[in-house]
């Protein structure tokens, strides 16, 4: 039913129905009007309350500003901080964690596992700690006629290393070992990487380089374990191309140069002091010997010279941290990398962060001992590997040093 308005009786003028001052005025002189009050329609009294006397708002039960329903009383519950913060934080790790899962199967399938190391043979005991065998090849894979002739690469058939290490990352010391190309080897007898086909070994003497030649990955860590002792974990192989695209994804690295020189071969044409190096520019760097009296030696610490800049600029945050780095040099660096079929991507990522710490001062690094040449080759000091072989079998601090 509608509700009416109940008036009470007339108030004679000047008795505090009016605006003037009269007997009965309000105690506080307000000379207000007695408000009307609301029954249900039939003259009685039901106890509503508009809520117009107690300044209650309709909409707003349970009080004004600061009531039970809110902070600004109109119904608008407080906002909860926890739950916002809460489900903002998981969906920042979601993301997290999505991405990094995604990136690592995005890596994983760049790999080429190529080298099989089971067709090695006679191999000797594993040590402790992981030793790597890092190869910088003279592959043209990719390159068009005008890359080579830009990188100064040539157009020679097949591929060659340029540049060996060994890396042994154990708990003792991570050592960098760099074998240069013109050591002289023997090889022994190997299985064929093709044909399966067992060739016996004469006794003959290469250089170490030779044997990657003769029947790429597989002999040549035939060839070092049967001359050192050591044994080979894993492999990695990058070529001119791989090597170039990184430095240029990286966007160049600085290097000082200790003094100036050219060399018409590799396309080296630099001025001493600090620089920053492209791709085309760092792939002459590495590869220069004819400008050098000791040429394969001083190319070894060349090349154990870049790697630690390079490794510094790669592993900064403005690399890492910024997507448009990072992915490019990711990219780069894998699809152009041949690893053994057993490399994880954890072990990859264990080998760069020991490369960066070991030319960053935190382990060792030299060349292989040489005690002298022979016909062109360089002697490995016997007597220090034998020495160097043990220690980073028994994963003990190097004490060998080598030039």
């Amino acid at each position: 039913m509608m509700r009416q308005v109940r008036r009470g009786p007339a108030t004679p003028p000047n008795q505090g129905g009016g605006y003037g001052p009269g007997p009965s005025a309000p105690p506080y002189g307000g000379g207000v009007p007695h408000q009307p009050s609301y029954t249900d329609g039939q003259g009685y009294d039901d106890g509503y309350d508009s809520g117009y006397n107690t300044g209650h708002v309709y909409g707003a039960p349970g009080g004004g500003p600061g009531g039970p329903e809110g902070p600004d009383g109109y119904g608008r519950p407080r906002p909860n901080w926890r739950r916002r913060i809460k489900w903002t934080a998981i969906t920042v790790v979601s993301v997290l964690v999505v991405t990094t899962i995604g990136t690592y199967f995005w890596a994983d399938g760049k790999l080429r596992r190529e080298v099989d190391l089971s067709k090695v043979i006679d191999r000797p005991e594993s040590g402790d700690g992981t030793n790597y065998l890092i190869v910088g090849s003279d592959s043209r894979e990719g390159l068009s006629s005008a890359d080579k002739k830009a990188l100064h690469t040539g157009s020679a058939e097949g591929k060659r290393t340029d540049s060996m290490m060994i890396l042994h990352v154990g708990s003792s010391g991570d050592t960098l070992i760099s074998l240069p190309r013109d050591s002289d080897v023997v090889i022994p007898t190997y299985q064929g990487s093709e044909s399966g086909k067992t060739y016996q070994g004469r006794g003959q003497h290469m250089k170490l380089n030779a044997a990657y030649a003769t029947d790429g990955p597989t002999l040549l860590v035939r060839a070092i374990e049967f001359n050192t002792g050591l044994h080979i974990d894993h492999y990695v192989e990058i070529g001119f191309a791989g090597f170039a695209g990184i430095v240029d994804a990286v966007g160049g690295v600085d290097i000082t140069i200790d003094k100036a020189f050219k060399d018409k071969y590799s396309g080296a044409d630099f001025q001493a002091g600090e620089q920053t190096l492209n791709g085309e520019e760092a792939l002459a760097f590495v590869r220069t010997r004819h400008a050098f009296a000791a040429s394969d030696l001083q190319r070894t610490k060349n090349q154990q010279k870049f790697l630690a800049a390079l490794a510094h600029q790669v592993a900064t945050p403005g690399t890492i941290l910024n997507p448009f780095k990072f992915y490019p040099t990711m990219g780069a660096g894998l699809d152009s990398l041949i690893v053994d079929k057993d490399m994880s991507l954890w072990d990859l990522g264990s080998m760069f962060f020991a490369m960066k710490g070991v030319n960053g001062g935190d382990g060792t690094s030299m060349n292989m001992p040489i005690s002298g040449s022979t016909g062109g080759n360089l002697v490995w000091d016997k007597a220090k590997v034998k020495t160097l072989v043990n220690e980073l079998n028994n994963d003990e601090k190097v004490t060998v040093s080598g030039d």
